[in-house]
């Protein structure tokens, strides 16, 4: 997968931005970065696009911008001229994914059925835009096609909002979806640029699901250990569950055979998904320690814990 890619399947959502006045580019773009999603789709539309580009590019170099709707050879070479790191079209122009290719730009080009992948296919992509991802058949469209294309990857937009994003999200072959709903053309051209900071936030906080997963307590060793989870149990009705390393009391409770992290225990911290929780952390200057982390077969990470205790807790991030 393309770098840029990659990097936009960390963040996980696209806004994609329409502005028909250059003067909101830079207030939008620092809005969108406050509020957890440091990258953005500009289409090219408008007559604003290629000049907001630049002003974004030049004041925000650390974020992710793009140029949508790019229909011509010309618009790549354009927006590109202008700052965008990447290249987003509504359909699958071959002309326009050879040029890219060409100039090793990484280009997202549409594709709404079998056909449009086949030729992303030939031309040596894997990762193509489904657009318009829920009029032409949404998560369940593209899980249909994946049965023959293996290998492919979708960025859908077109339809995406807050009660759908999980939808798509949840399935591993989604690399990011694109969306409108937290930079409407009527809170742009109201100037409403703190609302659109906490949308975006809300957009970000309802992916990521962070939630308090059990609480671990550090028992002086296995005696100490079984009778705090056997007192949960009496107490409470939550279940002891012994295992190597420790004792369950429920699913809330984890009590250490031996002292373990955190000078008064550990939290487990829950997440829908882990890549993008971590991303999203580190971005507010959070270190992993990624000695500490657990994997699943396929290498991504299960458990991992930051490096820093907050309150005396050690925090163990948990893929849900």
């Amino acid at each position: 997968m393309n770098p840029i890619i990659e990097e936009l399947s960390k963040i996980g959502i696209v806004p994609v931005i329409a502005l028909n006045d250059a003067k909101d580019a830079l207030p939008l773009a620092k809005a969108l970065i406050a509020g957890g999603l440091p990258c953005a789709e500009v289409t090219f539309r408008t007559d604003a696009a290629e000049e907001s580009i630049k002003l974004i590019a030049k004041e925000f170099p650390e974020m992710l911008l793009g140029a949508g709707t790019v229909l011509t050879t010309e618009q790549v070479d354009r927006a590109v001229a202008a700052g965008a790191k990447f290249i987003v079209s509504p359909g699958l122009n071959p002309k326009v994914v050879e040029h890219c290719i060409a100039k090793d730009i990484a280009i997202v080009p549409g594709t709404s059925n079998p056909s449009d992948v086949e030729i992303a296919i030939e031309h040596g992509l894997d990762v193509v835009k489904f657009f318009p991802a829920e009029q032409a058949g949404g998560i369940k469209m593209i899980k249909a096609m994946c049965g023959p294309y293996t290998k492919m990857k979708f960025m859908p937009t077109g339809g995406i909002n807050a009660d759908n994003l999980r939808d798509y999200l949840d399935f591993p072959k989604i690399v990011a979806c694109g969306g409108t709903w937290m930079v409407k053309a009527d809170l742009i051209k109201a100037g409403e640029f703190d609302k659109i900071e906490e949308l975006t936030r809300e957009a970000v906080e309802k992916m990521l699901g962070f939630e308090l997963v059990h609480v671990g307590i550090n028992g002086k060793d296995e005696a100490d250990a079984d009778a705090t989870a056997s007192e949960y149990d009496r107490l409470f009705g939550f279940t002891k569950k012994p295992g190597n390393k420790s004792i369950f009391a429920g699913s809330f409770v984890e009590v250490m055979k031996s002292p373990f992290k955190g000078a008064c225990g550990h939290l487990a911290i829950g997440t829908n998904y882990m890549n993008r929780a971590i991303y999203q952390l580190e971005r507010k200057g959070i270190e992993f320690d990624y000695d500490s982390a657990s994997r699943k077969e396929d290498g991504s990470i299960k458990a991992i814990y930051m490096k820093n205790e907050i309150g005396g807790f050690a925090i163990h991030l948990f893929q849900k």
